[in-house]
């Protein structure tokens, strides 16, 4: 009668640019969300496992799923189920409505279609309010994921009259083919079912024959009044780009890409716990799903998330024609660069955050838009954008299958026209924040404040001093620091030009500098050679580092005198172009706080001064919390301790 061929369902997700295992993240979860019990109030429970089938399961697996099976050159199953190592990906979720209604496609229903519309159709549009699918062409992920296109499907819904049915079927999809049979040629879609073979189309196996196949296979049964599904793919796909990964590499994976595509679904939102929760193992080991709270990169974007939803939210709207398109918030801090993990990587984060998360109203990441980037790399900004209710249906249409770009080009006006002036809208507010909020001149050169450490070499940061004197530089991405030194010699003072940041410590011979300077070590309280006086060697530039979860600027330094010594720090900061340093704040402006002096081994102690011992080579790291939108100068200073 005619049908869907395998290829053009496999083919309908086209070639988006996520990898696949990410594609099967987005999707999977945007189903088991579509299918929340909403009159429970409690969060649904999604999890990713991936392990071997035991020796004790792996008969009934190649029992079950080849007899009367297609040939080898018609399906790949055979060659996945005979190679030793059976290995499964089992994506479920709990808390959902489970796949319910009809299991066929020619009865009608005037309300629950889940299991048709996942098992037998294409295609349908979406029958959730402000739910995350559309068309369900995403369900094709299961099949390319899996290396023979083989899945087996175990649901338990609620039936009309209120009771359990536990449902179990098995799914191929790989190519049409032609064979000759009774004689004759026929054509076969390539689309296979597994299930009860009694009727005149296959039928899932239900009740407790169902629940026995299931154990038969090793699978997870489900608690009395539990309702949900679990989709278990045969011999998936671990791949990321080219490589192959290992099934813990993958487990590790899976997890990181659940954090940076689903974090809006497990943070606490208006006074309630999470809206999902989720897990991930391998072969029965847990593998932690990171915090977005606490993951870097990540918990800026659920800053973002709180001033969207705040007073600070901004309101993105159209003008003509007139329309409300969403809410924005947007956050910008001094941070050190990122370490991007893979799925940072897969979503456009690298090391330098400059990103606005984009969402519909059921809060699935649709993409991270990339803004333009800060002026340097010591700076970051992250937004959150989420739709209005009553455009939900408009950025819907913009999505293509994966459901990971809106695009206006394939709207008719006016919905075009909302689509692409969000991009603008986004534009504008992320130039008004590197701009501070300031007036800028067409043509002129646009810098944020708070990013000029990498253009105003020589003005923030810590270099070296002699005695009771410091010496300034900033830290740079692309400008070479530079620095200038004060030093007594005798009852002369003798002041430096400015020379490259690092030089002035070599001594003699530095160009610029008047005469030739006696290495530190050799200068005493008096300006003679003699025993040296306690003093601070700064090692390197100062830069950007976390510590429980804030942004210090560290500068490591060692004590090379051999006494003890009390350190204390001097802080200033200098504005660009004010031309001076202030060691007072105006008032309510903030000033850099010490955070506290952190040894070789990671102890930070957290007094304004701290007795050290010199001479043993350690190093010292003095970590201060910079005001925001200025550049800070790091001193640090010493004396010896009188013994008593």
């Amino acid at each position: 009668m005619g049908a869907s061929a395998a290829e053009g369902i496999r083919n309908q997700l086209g070639r988006p640019e996520l990898d696949l295992m990410t594609i099967l993240v987005r999707e999977s979860a945007q189903n088991s969300w579509d299918a929340h019990l909403e009159d429970t109030g409690l969060p649904v429970d999604y999890r990713l496992d991936l392990w071997t089938v035991s020796p004790a399961h792996v008969g009934a697996w190649r029992d079950l799923l080849l007899n009367d099976a297609p040939a080898a050159a018609y399906l790949p199953l055979r060659d996945s189920l005979r190679r030793g190592a059976v290995q499964v990906l089992a994506v479920s979720d709990r808390g959902t409505t489970g796949l319910g209604g009809p299991t066929r496609a020619d009865r009608a229903s005037d309300s629950d279609r889940d299991f048709v519309s996942f098992i037998r159709n294409i295609g349908e549009p979406r029958d959730t309010a402000l739910g995350g699918g559309t068309y369900g062409f995403g369900k094709g992920i299961f099949y390319l994921i899996s290396k023979p296109g083989v899945i087996i499907v175990h649901t338990r819904c609620r039936s009309a009259d209120g009771s359990y049915e536990t449902r179990l079927m098995g799914c191929a999809m790989w190519k049409s083919y032609v064979v000759d049979e009774d004689g004759g040629k026929r054509r076969y879609t390539g689309r296979h079912w597994w299930g009860d073979t009694s009727g005149d189309v296959i039928e899932p196996l239900t009740g407790p024959e169902a629940e026995g196949v299931a154990r038969r296979l090793g699978l997870k049964p489900f608690g009395a009044a539990e309702t949900g599904t679990t989709i278990v793919v045969v011999d998936p796909l671990l791949q990321r780009d080219d490589e192959t990964l290992k099934p813990v590499e993958a487990a590790d994976y899976l997890a990181d890409t659940l954090a940076w595509h689903l974090w809006p679904k497990m943070i606490e939102t208006g006074g309630g716990g999470p809206a999902m929760r989720f897990s991930v193992s391998c072969d029965g080991v847990e593998h932690p799903v990171p915090d977005p709270r606490t993951t870097p990169g990540l918990k800026m974007f659920v800053a973002a998330y709180e001033d969207m939803v705040g007073p600070n939210g901004l309101a993105l709207d159209c003008h003509r024609p007139k329309r409300h398109l969403g809410r924005l918030g947007l956050v910008k801090r001094i941070m050190p660069p990122l370490v991007p993990t893979l799925a940072a990587r897969m979503v456009g984060v690298d090391r330098l955050l400059h990103h606005v998360c984009l969402m519909r109203p059921a809060e699935l990441v649709v993409t991270y838009w990339q803004g333009v980037r800060p002026p340097s790399e010591n700076l970051g900004y992250a937004g959150t954008f989420r739709a209005d209710t009553a455009m939900d249906d408009v950025y819907a249409q913009a999505e293509p299958p994966t459901h990971d770009a809106w695009h206006h080009q394939p709207l008719e006006h006016p919905d075009s026209t909302f689509v692409r002036t969000t991009f603008t809208r986004l534009a504008e507010s992320v130039d008004g924040l590197l701009n501070l909020g300031g007036g800028v001149r067409d043509g002129a050169a646009k810098v944020a404040l708070g990013a000029a450490s990498s253009m105003f070499s020589g003005l923030v940061g810590g270099a070296w001093g002699i005695g009771g004197a410091t010496a300034y530089a900033k830290p740079g991405s692309t400008t070479q620091a530079v620095s200038r030194r004060r030093a007594k010699a005798g009852d002369a003072a003798a002041e430096e030009e400015y020379v490259p940041h690092g030089a002035a410590s070599a001594g003699a011979g530095v160009p610029g500098v008047p005469g030739d300077w006696p290495e530190p070590d050799e200068v005493s309280a008096t300006g003679r050679r003699g025993t040296p006086r306690p003093r601070v060697q700064y090692v390197g530039e100062p830069y950007y580092d976390e510590r429980k979860g804030a942004t210090v600027l560290v500068q490591e330094f060692r004590l090379p005198v051999a006494l003890s010594q009390r350190v204390r720090i001097e802080l200033a900061v200098t504005l660009p172009g004010a031309g001076g340093r202030e060691t007072e704040p105006p008032q309510g402006a903030r000033m850099p706080e010490l955070a506290g002096w952190e040894d070789s081994q990671g102890v930070v102690s957290d007094t304004p001064t701290c007795v050290m011992q010199g001479g043993d080579g350690r190093i010292w790291r003095a970590l201060v919390l910079p005001a925001p939108d200025t550049m800070t100068e790091i001193g640090v200073k010493v004396e010896a301790v009188q013994a008593s």
